[in-house]
């Protein structure tokens, strides 16, 4: 055998598993629900914002797992629209929440009750 193209790695034990589709699949739903629990049990605005971005990261690991998947590049594409929108809104929420915290020295959801129609 030619010792040039033998690996590195070659006597050591192989992988136990491979990564599938269904591994990333499986962190994604997972950082999802996560995001989404978050979400809707906590009051402060920061989190809840932390917890949107962590749902658009869920989405972008399934859409980058499934365009891999198919051998597509489209996935990709899809990842860097949700990026872009995942910024715009991360500034709108930094504005929001300095504003809120300028007005009622809180960060709690609850003192934006009162804007409702």
């Amino acid at each position: 055998m030619n010792s040039a193209l033998t690996l590195a790695q070659d006597g050591f034990p192989t992988a136990l598993h491979t990564i599938t589709l269904a591994h990333y699949l499986f962190i994604s739903g997972v950082m999802f629900v996560l995001g989404l629990i978050g979400f809707l049990t906590r009051r402060n605005l920061i989190i809840m914002f932390l917890c949107t971005e962590l749902m658009f990261q869920a989405a972008g690991i399934a859409l980058v797992a499934f365009s891999r998947f198919h051998m597509n590049m489209t996935g990709q594409s899809f990842v860097i629209f949700i990026v872009t929108v995942a910024a715009a809104e991360a500034a709108m929420a930094l504005a929001l929440v300095v504003l809120l915290f300028r007005k009622r020295e809180s960060l709690d959801a609850e003192e934006w009750s009162e804007l409702k129609g």
